[in-house]
């Protein structure tokens, strides 16, 4: 099952690369207009290159400047850094989301006090809270410890990643039957020891895919706010400050994009490599 996973999914790369070539071989040049809007992407040189000289860009130093790092070696860094700021958000996330779910569990009362703020803290714009975000952060110094602008983005990063695992674990723990739950009631086991041999390893279908989600929205949220924030170093901040240049060197633009698509994928294998480790008890998973 692994290996054809692993097939269809390298399968699925290729195809989209003999697509977007076929479309650049047989669509005009100015896209698809209709009545003035423009419905397909362009497909010139500058617009959309071809991939093989993305590549050949890639394989070249980011400027003319001496000592300039080659391009993939300058996206691989940042997109290390970015990768980085989305693990520590996304790690908050997680402790933040099984925490509130684990109260919520515990008792009705917050359950029905947390649940509608924890669904309505998904309706803020990200672009609109990054900026509140690092000026709050920017008050939390002493003369030991300084706010740094990657805390701010991994705080946006969790923001996003607890949402998915906070409900993914509500229903996770809230999943044993009620017979299992009996059982141990007429034993006497106290809440602790039946939540973590009873509830916990019951959530763990419910909680692998909420994990995806955490991941991708820990990725998303870390690049969006590394933009909004201005945080050097990153994929994001990349994008923006390689797209200025678009016009004069366009196959340049793209190695940023292809290096947030890694840390996608980076993301996304973790996870799978954490549902591997815990596939016995993942008889039944759920779709999150």
């Amino acid at each position: 099952m692994t290996a054809r996973r692993i097939v269809l999914g390298v399968a699925g790369v290729i195809l989209l690369a003999v697509a977007w070539e076929l479309y650049k071989a047989l669509a005009p040049a100015d896209g698809l207009v209709i009545g003035g809007l423009t419905v397909l992407p362009r497909t010139s040189d500058a617009a959309m290159p071809h991939l093989w000289t993305m590549l050949g860009r890639a394989l070249e130093p980011v400027s003319g400047a001496a000592g300039s790092p080659l391009l993939v070696v300058a996206t691989l860094q940042a997109a290390a850094f970015s990768l980085g700021v989305a693990g520590v958000g996304l790690l908050v996330g997680v402790v933040v989301g099984v925490g509130l779910a684990m109260l919520m569990q515990r008792f009705r009362t917050a359950e029905s006090a947390l649940l509608p703020w924890i669904v309505l803290s998904q309706t803020v714009p990200l672009i609109a809270i990054a900026p509140l975000v690092k000026r709050w952060g920017a008050t939390l110094h002493t003369e030991s410890f300084r706010w740094e602008d990657w805390m701010s983005v991994a705080v946006i990063a969790s923001y996003l990643a607890f949402f998915p695992v906070a409900i993914g674990a509500l229903r996770g723990f809230e999943a044993p039957d009620a017979a299992h739950r009996d059982l141990f009631r007429s034993y006497g086991v106290g809440w602790w020891r039946s939540f973590v041999r009873l509830r916990l390893p019951a959530s763990v279908p419910y909680l692998v895919p909420a994990l995806r989600l955490a991941a991708a929205n820990a990725v998303v949220g870390t690049v969006v706010a590394e933009v909004s924030i201005g945080l050097n170093g990153g994929i994001g901040r990349m994008i923006i400050v390689f797209g200025q240049s678009g016009s004069a060197d366009p196959a340049k633009q793209w190695s940023p994009i292809a290096g947030a698509v890694l840390i996608g994928l980076v993301a996304a294998g973790v996870i799978v490599l954490l549902g591997t480790v815990l596939r016995r008890y993942r008889r039944a998973e759920v779709t999150a």
